[in-house]
C-alpha cells in the first residue's frame, strides 16, 4: 500500500469518528437538552403523542390523567379541579406551558427518552409515562378548603417525622383544567400558590423561632423571667403590647402564652443579630425550601428593608432584630417555612426535607422508586424542643390559642395577628396559626395564614381553620 492511499484511509477514518462523535453527542449525551430544549419543534409535537403518567392522592384518588385526543395525541385533565390545582399543577403541551407537580414530576410523568431509548425510539415510537403518588391527603385537603370558605389564604399541613406535605391548599385557586388557567382571576393573580409563594408577615408566629434561638443558645430558660412593661423603645421606637397592656415580670412561658412583645423583643435584642440569624438558617430562612416542586415557584422568607425595597443581606446591621424577634421588622415568610418551624420543634428538633412525591410506578404496576425521608437539618437539641412544645401548649391550654382545642387531644400551637394597616382600613390584620398534634406524639404540623382581615386575629380568624384540618388528619391517624 502506497503513502497516498495510507493518508486517504487515515483521512476517512477520521471522518468516520468524528460522525460517530457527533451522531452520538445528539442522540446518546445530550440528547436530553435537546428534547427539553423549548426551541425544539420536534419536542412539542413528541409532547402531544406521550400518553403521561398520572398523578394520585395518597389514597390513590386521580388528581391527573392525560385523556385521548384527535390525531393519536393525548390531552391532560384534573378530576378534582381547583382543589389540587396549586400543588399539581398544569401540562399544556401544545404551548410548552406546566407548573407545579406536572412540572417538577414531568421526568417521570413525560416517560422522557434516555439517550440509547433515542436511537432504538421507533421500538417505542409514543411511550408512556410513570404514575407519581403523592403524599397528599384529599379529605384533609377538602377540609381545608371548606374552612377558608371563600377567604384569600394558604393552608399546609406537614407529617414533622417525614417531611410528607399532607395539605397544601390556597385561595383564590384557579381551574387546571382550562387552556388558559388564568383566565378569570380578575385582578387577583389567582395562579401564586400563596402556600410556596405567599409572603406574609409571620407576627407572633415567629416568636417560635425567638424562643427556641434564646433556650437553645443557654441565654434562657423556658422559666426565665422578663420585664413585660410597655411600651419600650426598640431601635429608637416605641414598641407596645397588644391593648398596650403592662404586664410586669413574667416567665418566657408567660410570655408565650399571652404573646407578650416587649418581652420577645427584648429577648432578641439581648439574644443577638447574629445568634437569631444562626437559628433563622437552620429552620431554613434565607434559602428556598428543598421541595420536589417548582424552584420558580418557591419563595425565600427574609427580612426586608422599607427603604431599599430589597431583603436585608443575613445578620444586616440595619435589621431592627427586636421588631424581627416578634415577627415583624419587615419580615416576610411563607406559609410553608411556617410548617417547617412547627415541624422541627414537633419532631425533636430535627427538621425533615419536606416533600409530596412518595413513589414512581411504572405502567406494569413495578414500583421504580421510592421517596425517602431524610434530614435537612438538625435546629435544636431534644430538650429545646421539648421546652419550646410546653410553652406552645400553654398557648393553646389557657392562652391565646383556647379556640383550637380538640377534645382528647393535646394541641402545641402560637397565634400570630400582623397588623397590616390602610388609609381606608386602620383595622386591617393578617391573621395566622401554626401549631402541631399531638404534641407529645406529633403526627401533624400546620400553618395557616390569612390574607386579611378586618381587625380578626389569629385565634378567632386562622386557627379556626386549622382546627378543622387538624380533626381530619388526627382522626384519620388514630
Amino acid at each position: 500500500m502506497n503513502a497516498p492511499i495510507v493518508r486517504l484511509f487515515g483521512v476517512i477514518v477520521v471522518l468516520f469518528a468524528l460522525l460517530i462523535v457527533f451522531t452520538s453527542r445528539w442522540t446518546v449525551f445530550q440528547a436530553s437538552s435537546l428534547q427539553n430544549n423549548p426551541l425544539n419543534v420536534r419536542t412539542l409535537i413528541d409532547e402531544l403523542q406521550v400518553k403521561r403518567g398520572r398523578i394520585l392522592a395518597s389514597d390513590g384518588t386521580v388528581l391527573a390523567k392525560s385523556v385521548a385526543a384527535p390525531d393519536h395525541t393525548w390531552t391532560r385533565t384534573y378530576p378534582t379541579g381547583p382543589l389540587f390545582a396549586h400543588a399539581v399543577g398544569y401540562s399544556i403541551a401544545a404551548k410548552g406551558e406546566a407548573a407545579g407537580l406536572e412540572e417538577s414530576a414531568a421526568t417521570y410523568v413525560r416517560g422522557l427518552n434516555t439517550g440509547l431509548s433515542s436511537i432504538f425510539g421507533q421500538l417505542n415510537p409514543r411511550p408512556v409515562g410513570d404514575d407519581v403518588y403523592t403524599t397528599l391527603d384529599p379529605a384533609a385537603q377538602r377540609a381545608a378548603q371548606q374552612a377558608l370558605a371563600g377567604e384569600d389564604g394558604s393552608v399546609v399541613a406537614i407529617d414533622p417525622s417525614t417531611g410528607a406535605v399532607k395539605v397544601m391548599y390556597a385561595n383564590p385557586t384557579y381551574n387546571d383544567n382550562s387552556s388558559n388557567p388564568g383566565q378569570g382571576c380578575g385582578a387577583k393573580d389567582c395562579l401564586v400558590n400563596r402556600v410556596t409563594e405567599g409572603q406574609y408577615a409571620p407576627g407572633s408566629t415567629f416568636k417560635i423561632v425567638t424562643a427556641t434561638a434564646a433556650i437553645d443558645s443557654g441565654m434562657y430558660t423556658e422559666n426565665s423571667v422578663i420585664n413585660g412593661n410597655s411600651p419600650i423603645t426598640v431601635s429608637g421606637v416605641p414598641l407596645n403590647n397588644d391593648g398596650d397592656q403592662s404586664w410586669g415580670p413574667q416567665t418566657l412561658t408567660t410570655a408565650m402564652t399571652y404573646s407578650i412583645n416587649t418581652i420577645f423583643a427584648q429577648v432578641a435584642q439581648n439574644v443577638g443579630r447574629a445568634t437569631m440569624t444562626k437559628y433563622m438558617k437552620r429552620f431554613g430562612f434565607y434559602s428556598k425550601p428543598p421541595l420536589d416542586y417548582p424552584s420558580g415557584q418557591i419563595g425565600i422568607s427574609q427580612p426586608w428593608s422599607s427603604t431599599t425595597g430589597k431583603p436585608f443581606p443575613p445578620g444586616s446591621p440595619d435589621e431592627d432584630i427586636g421588631r424581627i424577634g416578634i415577627g415583624e421588622g419587615g419580615l416576610l415568610v411563607t406559609p410553608l417555612q411556617m410548617a417547617m418551624v412547627a415541624s422541627a420543634v414537633a419532631d425533636n428538633g430535627t427538621l425533615m426535607k419536606p416533600h409530596m412525591i412518595s413513589r414512581v410506578v411504572n405502567p406494569d404496576g413495578v414500583t421504580v422508586s421510592t421517596v425517602n425521608s431524610s434530614v435537612e437539618s438538625q435546629v435544636m437539641k431534644p430538650s429545646t424542643a421539648q421546652a419550646v412544645t410546653r410553652m406552645m401548649e400553654k398557648v393553646v391550654e389557657e392562652g391565646t390559642g383556647i379556640t383550637v382545642q380538640i377534645p382528647g387531644i393535646t394541641i402545641a400551637g402560637k397565634t400570630g395577628t400582623p397588623q397590616i394597616p390602610t388609609a381606608t382600613e386602620p383595622n386591617r390584620t393578617q391573621p395566622a396559626f401554626v401549631a402541631f398534634a399531638p404534641a407529645q406524639h406529633p403526627k401533624v404540623a400546620i400553618a395557616v395564614m390569612i390574607d386579611q382581615s378586618n381587625g380578626g386575629y389569629g385565634a378567632t380568624v386562622a386557627a379556626p381553620v386549622a382546627k378543622a384540618v387538624l380533626r381530619v388528619l388526627l382522626s384519620e391517624g388514630s
